[in-house]
Formats: structure tokens, sequence, C-alpha cells
């Protein structure tokens, strides 16, 4: 569940099996006077809208009974709720949800068009907001997935770490101390500093030194993590390790900064 506010109106939307559905309750308090997502049902335009994306979207749809409906459509006394039209016709384009969150929902078409009913203007607003959450929810599937990759090539460093320089009948202190050193090799070749000077220079920060990183550094480090697995499985000693990294760390991030190498956590250079 997200929200979108729109000319000062809070608006729910929900995901329905991967698809974006819009609170038509919450767009309602939007518009001037008493009116009821009925009166909007019962236009026969709207039907008529509804009826045709049902044809294109949903198999399942009961055009017998959708017919019979929209012929009414034309009568005074025509009147019909979401629910009783979901449940005759098998829609999929709207839905009525008890609870916490409950309301009249639509599928993000059809609560376009809706907003359409409520006023232009609103419409052209909704759209735009709606536009800016996708971005951002794009942004940050992308930053989830450079922090997931980082995470996976941890693994594979770690496994390599396991199987290659911790001796046999070591004490899990012991284990706990080679990771924590190897962890270090990567944070001082990408950063300059260990995670333990990264606290201690930044004690009001929370999380560690490379939840601060930026996607290039993420980049950087998840090649790097794959390459220090290569070098233990070849055998170098943890200091020749080191500088190749680093050096590794300096030319990656150049070309990934496009000549900019101005990295505010990488103070000083390792030979």
């Amino acid at each position: 569940m997200t929200k979108i506010t729109v000319k000062d109106t809070e608006i729910n939307v929900l995901k329905v099996n991967g698809e974006d559905y819009i609170c038509l309750t919450d767009m309602l308090k939007a518009k001037d006077g008493d009116f009821f997502i009925t009166d909007w049902l019962r236009n026969r335009n709207t039907l008529e809208f509804i009826g045709i994306w049902e044809k294109v979207y949903n198999r399942d749809f009961n055009y017998g009974e959708f017919a019979i409906i929209k012929n009414q459509s034309g009568l005074n006394s025509f009147k019909i709720s979401v629910k009783e039209f979901v449940a005759r016709t098998n829609a999929i384009s709207l839905q009525a949800k008890a609870g916490r969150y409950g309301g009249t929902y639509a599928h993000k078409d059809i609560a376009f068009e809706f907003a359409m009913w409520i006023s232009p203007e609103f419409k052209i607003y909704i759209v735009k907001e709606f536009q800016r959450l996708k971005e951002e929810e794009q942004h940050l599937i992308g930053w989830s997935a450079k922090r997931e990759l980082s995470k996976i090539n941890y693994r594979i460093h770690t496994d390599a770490i396991k199987h290659n320089l911790i001796p046999a009948e070591i004490t899990k202190a012991q284990a706990s101390v080679i990771y924590a050193n190897e962890a270090d090799v990567l944070n001082m070749a990408m950063f300059g500093m260990t995670a333990k000077q990264w606290r201690e220079a930044n004690p009001a920060l929370k999380g560690n030194i490379r939840d601060y990183a930026s996607i290039n550094e993420l980049i950087c480090l998840s090649n790097m993590e794959n390459l220090n697995a290569v070098f233990i499985e070849q055998g170098l000693p943890q200091s020749e390790r080191l500088i190749k990294l680093n050096r590794i760390a300096i030319h990656q991030m150049g070309i990934l900064e496009s000549g900019d190498i101005d990295r505010r956590l990488l103070k000083k250079k390792i030979f």
C-alpha cells in the first residue's frame, strides 16, 4: 500500500496481481458537492469505457450480464453498486474492499477516467503524481538491485575465505577476525579506511560505511568482491591483494564517474 497526494487529497494505491489500483473513495473527496461512486457508474459513457477495457484485459468478463446492465443505464431509476457490478459481470477493473484500507478501488486506467469525471484539472494532477510515484519506485528498485548484487557477491567472497584462508578446526572467534579483516581489505581499497575507522569518524550516522556508498561505489565493490575471491583462490597474500584491489577501484571509479574520481570517503591512496 502506498499513498499519493493530489490537490491536498491523500489517495491510497495498492497492488492487485501486480497491477496498480487507485482508491476512488479517496479521490471522490476532491469533488465538490454530494456525489457517490454509483453516480459515476450509472453513466452510460462510463459503462461503455469499462466494457471495452474488460474486453481487452478480461477473458472471463460476463458480456451477457454487462449488456443487460448497459441497456438499463438510460433509465432514471437505474442504479448499481460496484460490488453488484463486479458480482454480475466478473469484472476485474473495479474492486470493493473492506477493512482498514477499505473502499472502492479501480485499475489505474479506469481511475484516470474517474478523475476526469471529478474535473479535468484533477485528472492532470493525479496522472502527474502517479508518474512521479512510478519514477520513484523505479529508482528504489535500481538501488535495491545494486544492494542485492553486492550481497550475493559478498556470499561468494566469504565462501572463498572459508575454503582457502580458514584452517581446519578454527574457532568461531578466529573465523570472525579473518572475515572482518577481509571485509576491511575491500573497505581500505575502496574507501581508504576500515569499518571501525569510519564509525569513529562518523559517530552520528547509523548503519555502516557501505550504506552511504553511491551506486557507482556499490557496483565497484561488487566487482572487487568477485576479484578478491579469485585472488584468494590463487593464494595471493592479503597485502598484495589490497594493492591490486585499490588500483582496480581507482581505475573502475574513474570510468564510472566519467573521469571525476572525487569520492567523499576515499581519503588516501594505498601503494
